[in-house]
């Protein structure tokens, strides 16, 4: 991100803030599409987040830490959407999923693939395994974030890396029979 662009942006230059939008628009829009499924709830949690940092843009300390700062606006506004709809104590069992192989033979796991089988499992362990192995956010700051105990936030952790596991057995590595 060019900082005169940054800097454009602190004194609510328009255009400034329209070539950040878009260079900025898709990687959080791919952001808020790990957390939330509807693109309603995408589109408005993006819309918020946008809205939060050209107005508090001068919270912002170190022109050069803006995306990440950016990304954690974000967010922020995506845990706040989740905890509206969300029941973290919501086990695997309660959660059924279609077990149709995605490939008839062995094939390389890429990381897009993984990230579209977090589709796949329930929304609370989606969002815990986003905040602790994607974003790198402790189990006490996931804790403290959605208001839920670090046990919780690890069992969740636990069961996602189970049933990303069963995932990837079910849709990769079946062979065609």
């Amino acid at each position: 991100m060019d900082v005169k662009h940054i800097q454009g942006c602190r004194k609510q230059h328009r255009e400034a803030q329209r070539l950040v939008y878009e260079i900025m628009a898709p990687k959080l829009y791919r952001l808020c599409k790990r957390y939330l499924k509807k693109e309603e709830e995408i589109e408005e949690v993006l819309a918020d987040a946008f809205f939060t940092v050209f107005t508090k843009i001068d919270q912002l300390k170190e022109d050069l830490a803006f995306e990440a700062w950016a990304r954690k606006i974000t967010v922020n506004n995506c845990l706040l959407q989740i905890k509206k709809n969300i029941n973290f104590n919501l086990y695997l069992e309660d959660v059924s999923y279609n077990s149709q192989p995605l490939a008839d033979e062995v094939t390389d796991l890429e990381e897009e693939d993984l990230l579209n089988l977090l589709q796949y499992i329930p929304d609370g362990c989606q969002t815990i395994f986003n905040l602790f192995v994607i974003e790198g956010y402790s189990h006490k700051e996931i804790a403290e974030q959605l208001g839920i105990s670090e046990g919780t936030s690890k069992s969740q952790l636990n069961a996602a890396k189970s049933k990303l596991k069963e995932l990837v057995r079910t849709f990769y590595y079946q062979k065609a029979k």
